[in-house]
């Protein structure tokens, strides 16, 4: 009896130093991945987040696989790297500017092994950081410092994207997004290209302030036109007889109506009524 009692103590003893010394159980948190690595060979397949039990023998590096920010900044507290970290870059005309960015990326769980093999944990000074600047300098390259600076902006950074992610093809990272947080021309530049955009507002503004005139101009002739029109038509209507027939409908108005006076109209219209009182002798 005793000796079945010491196998079994025997066996817990050594499960207990297995788990101390080798632990087959891993846990891989949330927005992780684990790789697994046996004897310098990497495993393809991941473990993704929850408790795994796994060959003691083998090793497991965990990757972050969440969004995250890389920032490349003038500003010393703001980038990755202190101090001034700002993208210099040449524009179309030759100008060299500083642009401070952000992007957005991530690691692409299922090719985490492949990273870690050929790349290593650190992927994102030797991928991204590099990558990114490429990027930047491959577009800024092909528009003007006024397009950079203002105007296209918007097109610009759109540009930058695509571009980034074809060069991020098959290296196991996703660029998810790109801001365009400052740029920073030359001084003398800068204040030229503000006062065009000034004179630009300016023409534009003017621009509508005539067109407005225009319409209006437009709006008085055709009611002019309109006026004139009608005019012609009442003019071609006042005949001889439409007068006649007018003079007589307001006579007969005039002799039923209460008032005290009566008026004559002459027969042309064109000399002076005849007032009359009522009950007076010619």
């Amino acid at each position: 009896m005793w000796r079945i009692r010491a196998a079994t103590v025997f066996v817990v003893v050594i499960i207990v130093i297995v788990l101390l010394f080798f632990n087959p159980i891993v846990i891989i948190p949330p927005g992780f991945v684990g790789v697994k690595v046996l004897f310098g060979k990497v495993s393809p397949k991941v473990l993704h987040n929850g408790l795994h039990i796994i060959n003691p023998l083998y090793k497991v590096v965990k990757m972050d696989t969440r969004l995250q920010a890389y920032t490349m900044s003038a500003a010393a507290a703001e980038g990755e790297i202190k101090g001034d970290d700002a993208i210099e870059a040449l524009t179309s005309e030759g100008l060299k500017i500083k642009l401070d960015i952000t992007a957005w990326y991530r690691l692409i769980p299922e090719d985490a092994p492949k990273v870690y093999e050929k790349i290593g944990k650190d992927y994102v000074s030797k991928i991204v950081r590099p990558l990114l600047r490429t990027a930047i300098r491959d577009i800024a390259v092909k528009h003007t410092a006024e397009d950079i600076y203002s105007s296209k902006r918007d097109i610009i950074v759109d540009e930058i994207h695509k571009h980034s992610i074809e060069l991020a093809k098959g290296k196991g990272i996703e660029i998810d997004k790109i801001l365009l947080r400052n740029v920073k021309l030359p001084k003398e530049i800068e204040d030229a290209i503000n006062a065009k955009i000034a004179a630009d507002q300016e023409a534009q503004r003017m621009q509508f302030v005539l067109e407005r005139e225009k319409r209006e101009k437009q709006r008085k002739i055709i009611e002019a036109e309109g006026i004139r029109e009608a005019n012609r038509i009442i003019a071609q209507s006042l005949t001889a007889n439409y007068i006649r027939w007018y003079r007589i409908e307001v006579l007969k108005q005039l002799i039923n109506s209460p008032n005290n006076t009566v008026i004559l109209l002459p027969e042309d219209l064109r000399s002076i009524p005849v007032m009359i009182p009522s009950g007076s002798s010619r």
